[in-house]
C-alpha cells in the first residue's frame, strides 16, 4: 500500500496535535513546544484540507495557527 502525500499530511498533523494537547495539558514546563506543535499541525491539515477542498477543516486551521502563534508569544 502507497502512502500518499494528502494522507501523510494528514496523520502528521493528527499526531502533532495530540502531541501539543498532552504537552499543554500536563503542565509540565513544555507550553511553548505544544503551541508549536500546534501551529505545525495547523500547517500540515491545512495543506491537506486545501488539497482535498475540506475549507471547512482548512478555516478551522487558521483558527488553530493563530491560536498557536499566541500561544508561543504569551508563553515566550
Amino acid at each position: 500500500m502507497k502512502i500518499t502525500l494528502a494522507q501523510s499530511l494528514e496523520w502528521f498533523g493528527v499526531l502533532t496535535a495530540i502531541v501539543y494537547s498532552l504537552l499543554v495539558a500536563s503542565n509540565t514546563g513544555l507550553e511553548f513546544l505544544g503551541f508549536a506543535l500546534l501551529l505545525i499541525s495547523a500547517f500540515s491539515i491545512g495543506l491537506w484540507a486545501y488539497l482535498g477542498g475540506h475549507r471547512g477543516i482548512l478555516l478551522l486551521q487558521f483558527f488553530y495557527a493563530t491560536a498557536g502563534i499566541i500561544g508561543m508569544l504569551r508563553w515566550f
